[in-house]
Protein backbone atom coordinates (compact mmCIF):
# COMPACT_ATOMS: atom_id res chain seq x y z
CA UNK A 1 0.00 0.00 0.00
CA UNK A 2 2.96 2.30 0.18
CA UNK A 3 4.14 4.69 -2.51
CA UNK A 4 7.78 2.79 -3.49
CA UNK A 5 10.40 4.13 -5.64
CA UNK A 6 12.38 1.51 -8.28
CA UNK A 7 14.85 1.16 -5.56
CA UNK A 8 12.03 -0.37 -2.58
CA UNK A 9 10.33 -2.14 -5.45
CA UNK A 10 13.73 -4.07 -5.86
CA UNK A 11 14.25 -4.55 -2.27
CA UNK A 12 10.59 -5.76 -1.97
CA UNK A 13 11.33 -8.25 -4.44
CA UNK A 14 14.94 -9.36 -3.69
CA UNK A 15 14.54 -9.46 -0.20
CA UNK A 16 11.19 -8.98 1.88
CA UNK A 17 12.75 -9.33 5.39
CA UNK A 18 15.01 -6.48 4.78
CA UNK A 19 12.19 -4.47 3.41
CA UNK A 20 10.03 -4.42 6.21
CA UNK A 21 12.93 -4.29 8.47
CA UNK A 22 13.13 -0.71 6.59
CA UNK A 23 9.84 0.04 6.68
CA UNK A 24 9.55 -0.79 10.70
CA UNK A 25 12.56 1.38 10.97
CA UNK A 26 10.73 4.77 9.65
CA UNK A 27 9.92 7.36 11.54
CA UNK A 28 5.77 8.55 12.01
CA UNK A 29 4.07 11.79 11.58
CA UNK A 30 1.14 12.12 12.66
CA UNK A 31 -0.93 15.24 10.99
CA UNK A 32 -4.63 16.84 11.15
CA UNK A 33 -6.84 18.30 8.11
CA UNK A 34 -8.79 20.94 9.66
CA UNK A 35 -10.50 24.58 8.62
CA UNK A 36 -14.14 25.49 7.26
CA UNK A 37 -16.10 23.03 6.06
CA UNK A 38 -16.19 22.69 2.26
CA UNK A 39 -12.20 23.25 1.99
CA UNK A 40 -11.70 20.32 0.59
CA UNK A 41 -10.35 18.46 3.30
CA UNK A 42 -11.46 15.03 2.49
CA UNK A 43 -10.50 15.19 -1.12
CA UNK A 44 -7.29 16.44 0.21
CA UNK A 45 -6.18 13.42 1.70
CA UNK A 46 -8.28 11.11 -0.85
CA UNK A 47 -5.68 12.77 -3.21
CA UNK A 48 -2.63 12.32 -1.09
CA UNK A 49 -4.15 8.43 -0.90
CA UNK A 50 -4.48 8.38 -4.21
CA UNK A 51 -0.86 9.65 -5.51
CA UNK A 52 1.19 6.84 -3.07
CA UNK A 53 -0.65 4.26 -3.84
CA UNK A 54 -2.34 3.80 -0.33
CA UNK A 55 -5.67 2.04 -1.71
CA UNK A 56 -6.02 -0.92 -2.83
CA UNK A 57 -7.80 -1.47 -6.74
CA UNK A 58 -11.32 -3.13 -4.67
CA UNK A 59 -11.40 0.53 -2.49
CA UNK A 60 -11.03 2.20 -5.59
CA UNK A 61 -13.59 0.34 -7.84
CA UNK A 62 -16.29 0.88 -4.84
CA UNK A 63 -15.24 4.61 -4.56
CA UNK A 64 -15.97 5.00 -8.24
CA UNK A 65 -19.14 2.78 -8.07
CA UNK A 66 -20.33 5.15 -5.21
CA UNK A 67 -19.27 8.21 -6.64
CA UNK A 68 -22.07 7.91 -9.12
CA UNK A 69 -24.62 7.98 -6.25
CA UNK A 70 -22.81 10.18 -3.43
CA UNK A 71 -20.52 11.53 -5.58
CA UNK A 72 -19.68 15.49 -6.76
CA UNK A 73 -17.16 15.37 -9.54
CA UNK A 74 -19.20 13.70 -12.15
CA UNK A 75 -17.46 10.73 -14.00
CA UNK A 76 -13.95 10.99 -11.77
CA UNK A 77 -14.23 8.95 -8.55
CA UNK A 78 -15.17 11.66 -5.68
CA UNK A 79 -11.71 10.67 -3.46
CA UNK A 80 -13.33 11.95 -0.38
CA UNK A 81 -15.78 8.91 -0.42
CA UNK A 82 -12.23 7.16 1.05
CA UNK A 83 -12.66 9.60 4.10
CA UNK A 84 -16.21 10.14 4.81
CA UNK A 85 -17.30 6.56 5.37
CA UNK A 86 -20.65 7.37 7.70
CA UNK A 87 -23.47 7.17 5.51
CA UNK A 88 -24.75 10.69 7.02
CA UNK A 89 -21.67 11.95 6.45
CA UNK A 90 -21.70 10.67 2.40
CA UNK A 91 -25.20 12.07 2.04
CA UNK A 92 -24.63 15.77 3.62
CA UNK A 93 -21.16 16.28 1.99
CA UNK A 94 -19.60 16.95 5.12
CA UNK A 95 -17.24 15.17 7.88
CA UNK A 96 -18.71 14.62 11.13
CA UNK A 97 -16.52 12.46 13.07
CA UNK A 98 -12.74 11.97 13.10
CA UNK A 99 -11.09 9.56 10.91
CA UNK A 100 -8.10 7.93 10.75
CA UNK A 101 -6.15 6.89 7.70
CA UNK A 102 -2.74 5.52 7.11
CA UNK A 103 -0.32 5.48 4.26
CA UNK A 104 3.59 5.10 3.87
CA UNK A 105 6.36 6.84 1.47
CA UNK A 106 10.13 5.71 1.15
CA UNK A 107 11.07 8.33 3.87
CA UNK A 108 8.03 8.10 6.05
CA UNK A 109 4.99 6.37 7.94
CA UNK A 110 1.82 8.73 8.01
CA UNK A 111 -1.36 8.83 10.13
CA UNK A 112 -3.62 11.42 9.05
CA UNK A 113 -7.09 12.55 11.11
CA UNK A 114 -9.44 13.87 9.07
CA UNK A 115 -11.55 16.19 11.12
CA UNK A 116 -14.54 17.79 10.67
CA UNK A 117 -15.23 21.51 9.66
CA UNK A 118 -18.53 22.60 11.06
CA UNK A 119 -18.62 24.75 14.48
CA UNK A 120 -20.95 22.10 15.93
CA UNK A 121 -18.27 19.61 15.88
CA UNK A 122 -15.07 21.57 17.32
CA UNK A 123 -15.20 19.13 20.15
CA UNK A 124 -14.14 16.44 17.40
CA UNK A 125 -11.81 18.52 15.57
CA UNK A 126 -10.08 19.29 19.16
CA UNK A 127 -9.27 15.24 19.58
CA UNK A 128 -7.97 14.69 16.33
CA UNK A 129 -5.38 17.66 17.12
CA UNK A 130 -4.27 16.09 20.83
CA UNK A 131 -2.03 14.04 19.09
CA UNK A 132 -0.97 15.74 15.72
CA UNK A 133 2.76 16.78 15.19
CA UNK A 134 1.63 18.99 12.70
CA UNK A 135 -1.77 20.48 11.21
CA UNK A 136 -2.97 21.11 8.03
CA UNK A 137 -5.19 24.15 7.56
CA UNK A 138 -7.06 24.32 4.44
CA UNK A 139 -7.91 27.63 3.02
CA UNK A 140 -10.39 27.66 0.51
CA UNK A 141 -8.72 30.09 -2.18
CA UNK A 142 -11.96 31.61 -2.88
CA UNK A 143 -13.56 32.37 0.18
CA UNK A 144 -10.10 33.49 2.15
CA UNK A 145 -9.63 33.18 5.87
CA UNK A 146 -12.66 31.97 7.85
CA UNK A 147 -14.04 32.23 11.36
CA UNK A 148 -13.52 28.25 11.45
CA UNK A 149 -9.87 28.72 10.18
CA UNK A 150 -9.38 31.04 12.81
CA UNK A 151 -10.78 28.83 15.72
CA UNK A 152 -8.77 25.78 13.92
CA UNK A 153 -5.65 27.67 14.17
CA UNK A 154 -5.61 29.03 17.36
CA UNK A 155 -6.77 25.64 18.97
CA UNK A 156 -3.84 23.68 16.74
CA UNK A 157 -1.64 25.98 18.68
CA UNK A 158 -3.13 25.65 22.36
CA UNK A 159 -2.69 21.96 21.97
CA UNK A 160 1.16 22.74 20.99
CA UNK A 161 1.24 21.68 17.53
CA UNK A 162 4.60 23.42 16.24
CA UNK A 163 4.33 22.65 12.17
CA UNK A 164 1.63 24.58 10.37
CA UNK A 165 1.05 23.78 6.21
CA UNK A 166 -1.63 26.54 5.08
CA UNK A 167 -3.04 24.58 2.20
CA UNK A 168 -4.83 27.01 0.14
CA UNK A 169 -6.79 24.79 -2.19
CA UNK A 170 -8.97 24.71 -5.14
CA UNK A 171 -6.41 26.53 -7.07
CA UNK A 172 -7.92 25.65 -9.90
CA UNK A 173 -10.98 27.68 -9.36
CA UNK A 174 -8.96 31.07 -9.24
CA UNK A 175 -7.01 30.16 -12.35
CA UNK A 176 -4.25 29.80 -10.19
CA UNK A 177 -3.98 33.46 -9.23
CA UNK A 178 -0.24 34.63 -7.69
CA UNK A 179 -2.12 37.29 -6.64
CA UNK A 180 -4.88 35.54 -4.83
CA UNK A 181 -2.58 33.24 -3.25
CA UNK A 182 -0.31 35.94 -1.59
CA UNK A 183 -3.74 37.90 -0.35
CA UNK A 184 -4.50 34.86 1.83
CA UNK A 185 -0.56 34.66 2.89
CA UNK A 186 -1.17 37.98 4.04
CA UNK A 187 -4.28 37.96 5.87
CA UNK A 188 -3.36 34.53 7.32
CA UNK A 189 0.10 35.84 8.54
CA UNK A 190 -1.67 39.04 10.15
CA UNK A 191 -3.46 37.23 12.30
CA UNK A 192 -0.96 34.23 13.31
CA UNK A 193 1.84 36.49 14.22
CA UNK A 194 -0.17 36.35 17.46
CA UNK A 195 -0.28 32.43 17.81
CA UNK A 196 3.76 32.20 18.56
CA UNK A 197 4.05 29.19 15.60
CA UNK A 198 7.41 29.53 14.14
CA UNK A 199 7.11 26.80 11.62
CA UNK A 200 4.21 28.17 9.20
CA UNK A 201 4.61 27.43 5.41
CA UNK A 202 2.23 28.10 2.65
CA UNK A 203 1.29 25.84 -0.58
CA UNK A 204 -0.99 26.36 -3.43
CA UNK A 205 -2.71 23.42 -4.63
CA UNK A 206 -5.71 21.74 -6.33
CA UNK A 207 -7.02 18.01 -4.26
CA UNK A 208 -9.30 17.99 -6.92
CA UNK A 209 -6.88 17.69 -10.00
CA UNK A 210 -3.35 16.83 -7.93
CA UNK A 211 -1.52 20.13 -8.18
CA UNK A 212 1.20 20.68 -5.84
CA UNK A 213 -0.43 17.74 -3.84
CA UNK A 214 2.09 14.84 -4.80
CA UNK A 215 4.24 16.76 -7.48
CA UNK A 216 4.91 20.42 -8.56
CA UNK A 217 2.25 22.04 -10.86
CA UNK A 218 2.92 23.16 -14.04
CA UNK A 219 0.11 26.04 -13.12
CA UNK A 220 2.27 27.44 -10.42
CA UNK A 221 5.57 28.14 -12.03
CA UNK A 222 5.27 31.28 -9.75
CA UNK A 223 5.95 28.80 -6.45
CA UNK A 224 8.91 28.04 -5.11
CA UNK A 225 8.30 26.11 -2.38
CA UNK A 226 8.10 22.86 -2.08
CA UNK A 227 4.61 20.14 -2.87
CA UNK A 228 2.68 19.14 -0.21
CA UNK A 229 3.63 15.70 0.22
CA UNK A 230 7.36 16.48 0.34
CA UNK A 231 6.97 19.02 3.09
CA UNK A 232 5.15 16.11 5.26
CA UNK A 233 8.62 14.02 4.02
CA UNK A 234 10.82 16.16 5.16
CA UNK A 235 9.54 18.18 8.44
CA UNK A 236 11.87 17.50 10.90
CA UNK A 237 9.71 16.58 14.30
CA UNK A 238 12.37 14.47 16.39
CA UNK A 239 13.48 17.78 18.08
CA UNK A 240 9.53 18.24 19.26
CA UNK A 241 9.50 15.73 21.82
CA UNK A 242 10.63 15.79 25.34
CA UNK A 243 13.20 13.76 25.80
CA UNK A 244 14.89 14.87 29.33
CA UNK A 245 12.09 14.76 31.71
CA UNK A 246 10.51 11.32 31.90
CA UNK A 247 6.64 10.94 32.93
CA UNK A 248 4.93 7.47 33.52
CA UNK A 249 1.69 7.95 34.19
CA UNK A 250 0.22 4.68 35.68
CA UNK A 251 -2.45 3.49 33.85
CA UNK A 252 -2.77 -0.16 35.49
CA UNK A 253 -1.23 -2.09 38.20
CA UNK A 254 -0.47 -5.89 36.57
CA UNK A 255 -0.46 -8.59 39.36
CA UNK A 256 -0.97 -12.02 37.97
CA UNK A 257 0.24 -14.19 40.14
CA UNK A 258 1.88 -13.91 43.61
CA UNK A 259 6.39 -13.57 41.62
CA UNK A 260 5.41 -10.60 39.26
CA UNK A 261 4.05 -7.07 39.85
CA UNK A 262 4.41 -4.81 37.13
CA UNK A 263 3.07 -0.67 36.51
CA UNK A 264 1.48 -0.59 33.02
CA UNK A 265 1.19 2.65 30.84
CA UNK A 266 2.73 4.64 27.97
CA UNK A 267 6.18 6.43 28.74
CA UNK A 268 4.89 9.90 28.20
CA UNK A 269 8.18 11.92 28.01
CA UNK A 270 11.97 11.31 28.13
CA UNK A 271 13.81 7.55 28.28
CA UNK A 272 14.00 4.88 30.94
CA UNK A 273 16.23 1.73 31.51
CA UNK A 274 16.85 -0.64 34.01
CA UNK A 275 18.48 0.37 37.05
CA UNK A 276 17.27 3.81 36.95
CA UNK A 277 16.30 5.32 40.12
CA UNK A 278 12.93 6.83 40.20
CA UNK A 279 10.42 8.83 42.03
CA UNK A 280 6.60 7.56 42.58
CA UNK A 281 3.90 11.42 42.66
CA UNK A 282 2.37 12.21 44.95
CA UNK A 283 3.85 9.75 47.31
CA UNK A 284 7.60 11.16 46.66
CA UNK A 285 8.69 6.83 47.50
CA UNK A 286 12.50 6.32 45.87
CA UNK A 287 12.49 3.11 43.93
CA UNK A 288 14.72 1.43 40.93
CA UNK A 289 13.94 -0.19 37.83
CA UNK A 290 14.22 -3.87 37.71
CA UNK A 291 13.06 -4.47 34.36
CA UNK A 292 11.25 -3.16 31.50
CA UNK A 293 8.90 -5.84 29.95
CA UNK A 294 6.41 -5.87 26.68
CA UNK A 295 4.72 -8.63 24.88
CA UNK A 296 8.12 -8.74 22.76
CA UNK A 297 10.31 -9.39 25.55
CA UNK A 298 12.18 -7.38 27.73
CA UNK A 299 13.54 -3.94 26.53
CA UNK A 300 17.01 -2.62 27.50
CA UNK A 301 15.76 1.03 27.29
CA UNK A 302 12.29 2.30 26.63
CA UNK A 303 11.20 6.16 24.69
CA UNK A 304 8.56 8.73 24.78
CA UNK A 305 5.62 6.49 23.06
CA UNK A 306 6.52 2.84 24.14
CA UNK A 307 3.47 0.72 26.23
CA UNK A 308 5.73 -0.95 28.41
CA UNK A 309 5.31 -2.70 32.11
CA UNK A 310 7.27 -1.70 34.53
CA UNK A 311 8.53 -3.55 37.25
CA UNK A 312 10.75 -2.32 40.41
CA UNK A 313 13.42 -3.80 42.89
CA UNK A 314 11.55 -2.44 45.65
CA UNK A 315 7.96 -2.80 47.47
CA UNK A 316 6.21 0.04 46.74
CA UNK A 317 2.88 1.29 47.24
CA UNK A 318 1.80 2.58 43.37
CA UNK A 319 -2.02 2.50 42.12
CA UNK A 320 -3.78 3.60 38.91
CA UNK A 321 -3.20 8.01 38.26
CA UNK A 322 0.49 7.89 40.21
CA UNK A 323 3.24 8.98 38.03
CA UNK A 324 6.57 7.70 37.85
CA UNK A 325 9.29 10.36 37.16
CA UNK A 326 13.31 10.08 37.43
CA UNK A 327 14.64 10.48 41.41
CA UNK A 328 16.18 13.67 41.08
CA UNK A 329 13.26 15.27 38.94
CA UNK A 330 9.98 17.13 39.70
CA UNK A 331 6.24 17.83 38.45
CA UNK A 332 3.93 20.30 40.50
CA UNK A 333 1.77 18.65 43.18
CA UNK A 334 -0.96 20.86 44.18
CA UNK A 335 -4.64 21.02 43.65
CA UNK A 336 -5.10 24.87 41.63
CA UNK A 337 -3.95 25.67 38.25
CA UNK A 338 -4.14 27.99 35.90
CA UNK A 339 -5.21 26.65 32.16
CA UNK A 340 -6.66 27.47 28.80
CA UNK A 341 -9.71 25.21 28.07
CA UNK A 342 -11.66 24.49 25.14
CA UNK A 343 -15.37 24.12 25.54
CA UNK A 344 -17.85 21.57 23.79
CA UNK A 345 -21.04 21.29 25.40
CA UNK A 346 -24.03 23.18 24.95
CA UNK A 347 -24.66 23.85 28.19
CA UNK A 348 -22.12 26.84 29.12
CA UNK A 349 -19.16 26.27 31.47
CA UNK A 350 -20.69 28.00 35.12
CA UNK A 351 -18.22 29.18 37.67
CA UNK A 352 -18.08 27.01 41.24
CA UNK A 353 -19.79 24.26 39.66
CA UNK A 354 -18.97 20.72 40.40
CA UNK A 355 -17.33 18.82 37.65
CA UNK A 356 -14.77 15.89 36.91
CA UNK A 357 -11.42 16.29 36.21
CA UNK A 358 -9.65 13.54 34.27
CA UNK A 359 -6.06 14.35 34.13
CA UNK A 360 -4.28 11.18 32.25
CA UNK A 361 -4.88 8.38 34.37
CA UNK A 362 -5.83 10.66 37.07
CA UNK A 363 -8.95 11.57 38.63
CA UNK A 364 -10.62 14.00 40.96
CA UNK A 365 -13.54 16.04 41.26
CA UNK A 366 -13.53 20.15 41.48
CA UNK A 367 -14.49 23.33 39.94
CA UNK A 368 -13.58 26.41 37.87
CA UNK A 369 -13.18 28.95 40.55
CA UNK A 370 -12.33 31.82 37.84
CA UNK A 371 -12.62 33.10 34.40
CA UNK A 372 -9.81 35.01 33.88
CA UNK A 373 -10.80 36.28 30.22
CA UNK A 374 -12.46 34.73 26.92
CA UNK A 375 -10.37 34.65 24.01
CA UNK A 376 -12.11 36.39 20.73
CA UNK A 377 -10.93 33.55 17.99
CA UNK A 378 -11.00 36.29 15.16
CA UNK A 379 -8.77 39.15 16.92
CA UNK A 380 -7.13 37.05 19.99
CA UNK A 381 -8.30 39.80 21.92
CA UNK A 382 -9.15 39.06 25.33
CA UNK A 383 -12.52 39.64 27.49
CA UNK A 384 -13.88 39.01 30.83
CA UNK A 385 -16.65 37.09 31.15
CA UNK A 386 -18.77 34.39 33.55
CA UNK A 387 -19.67 31.59 31.81
CA UNK A 388 -18.41 30.16 29.11
CA UNK A 389 -19.98 28.98 25.54
CA UNK A 390 -19.96 26.24 23.07
CA UNK A 391 -16.52 26.45 21.10
CA UNK A 392 -15.16 29.65 23.49
CA UNK A 393 -12.12 29.24 24.89
CA UNK A 394 -10.94 30.77 27.73
CA UNK A 395 -8.33 31.23 30.86
CA UNK A 396 -9.39 29.46 33.56
CA UNK A 397 -8.27 28.70 37.07
CA UNK A 398 -9.42 25.20 37.98
CA UNK A 399 -9.28 23.82 42.08
CA UNK A 400 -9.39 19.98 42.76
CA UNK A 401 -10.55 18.17 45.74
CA UNK A 402 -7.68 15.84 45.59
CA UNK A 403 -3.53 16.87 44.87
CA UNK A 404 -2.63 15.32 42.01
CA UNK A 405 0.76 15.77 39.75
CA UNK A 406 0.53 17.62 36.46
CA UNK A 407 3.55 19.29 34.80
CA UNK A 408 2.98 22.68 32.19
CA UNK A 409 1.15 21.79 28.57
CA UNK A 410 4.30 22.81 27.04
CA UNK A 411 6.21 20.56 29.46
CA UNK A 412 4.53 17.76 28.91
CA UNK A 413 1.54 17.12 27.13
CA UNK A 414 0.73 13.91 28.68
CA UNK A 415 1.11 15.23 31.88
CA UNK A 416 -0.28 18.95 31.41
CA UNK A 417 -3.52 18.01 29.57
CA UNK A 418 -7.21 17.00 31.01
CA UNK A 419 -10.55 16.58 30.28
CA UNK A 420 -13.69 17.96 31.86
CA UNK A 421 -16.55 15.50 32.70
CA UNK A 422 -20.32 16.79 33.51
CA UNK A 423 -21.12 14.13 36.59
CA UNK A 424 -24.16 13.43 35.84
CA UNK A 425 -24.08 12.31 32.38
CA UNK A 426 -20.29 11.36 32.02
CA UNK A 427 -19.73 13.31 28.96
CA UNK A 428 -16.63 14.92 28.27
CA UNK A 429 -17.87 18.79 27.95
CA UNK A 430 -13.96 20.33 28.38
CA UNK A 431 -10.40 19.99 27.71
CA UNK A 432 -7.56 21.56 28.84
CA UNK A 433 -4.16 22.61 28.71
CA UNK A 434 -2.57 23.76 31.71
CA UNK A 435 -0.42 26.80 32.11
CA UNK A 436 1.07 26.99 35.71
CA UNK A 437 0.67 26.28 38.58
CA UNK A 438 -1.78 28.22 41.44
CA UNK A 439 -1.97 28.09 45.39
CA UNK A 440 -5.29 26.85 46.08
CA UNK A 441 -7.37 27.99 48.97
CA UNK A 442 -6.94 25.14 51.78
CA UNK A 443 -3.14 25.37 51.15
CA UNK A 444 -3.47 29.18 51.59
CA UNK A 445 -5.65 28.89 54.51
CA UNK A 446 -3.30 26.08 56.21
CA UNK A 447 -0.40 28.82 55.38
CA UNK A 448 -2.26 32.13 57.23
CA UNK A 449 -3.44 29.64 60.40
CA UNK A 450 0.49 28.64 60.59
CA UNK A 451 2.11 32.33 60.53
CA UNK A 452 3.85 33.11 63.70
CA UNK A 453 2.50 37.13 63.16
CA UNK A 454 4.40 38.59 66.25
CA UNK A 455 7.66 37.04 64.49
CA UNK A 456 5.73 38.15 61.39
CA UNK A 457 5.50 42.04 62.57
CA UNK A 458 8.48 41.89 64.02
CA UNK A 459 10.60 41.11 60.94
CA UNK A 460 8.53 43.47 59.09
CA UNK A 461 9.21 46.73 61.39
CA UNK A 462 13.24 45.90 60.94
CA UNK A 463 13.27 45.54 57.59
CA UNK A 464 11.19 49.00 57.25
CA UNK A 465 13.62 50.64 59.61
CA UNK A 466 16.49 49.06 57.47
CA UNK A 467 15.38 50.69 53.97
CA UNK A 468 13.33 53.76 55.15
CA UNK A 469 14.69 55.05 58.20
CA UNK A 470 13.13 58.67 57.91
CA UNK A 471 10.01 57.02 58.36
CA UNK A 472 11.17 56.16 62.03
CA UNK A 473 13.19 59.31 62.91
Amino acid sequence: MSHTTDTSADLLQSDIIAYLRRHEEKDLLRFITCGSVDDGKSTLIGRLLYDTKGIFEDQLAAVTRDSRVHGTTGDAPDLALLVDGLQSEREQGITIDVAYRYFSTDRRKFIIADTPGHEQYTRNMATGASTASLAIILIDARYGVQVQTRRHSFICALLGIRHFVIAVNKMDLVEFSQQRFDQIVEDYLSFADKLGVRDIRFVPLSALTGDNVARRSEHTQWYQGLPLLEILETVEIDRDDNLSDVRFPVQYVNRPHLDFRGYCGTLAAGTIRPGQKIKVLPSGKLATVKAIVTWEGELPQATAGDAITLTLEEEVDISRGDILVAAEQDAHIGRAFAADVVWMHDQALELGKRYDFKLGTSFSGGRIRAIDYQVDVNTLEQHPAQQLPLNGIARVEVELDNPLAFDEYQRSQATGSFVVIDRLSNVTIGAGMIRQPLVDAAHLHQELDATNWPAFEQDLKALMQKHFPHWWS
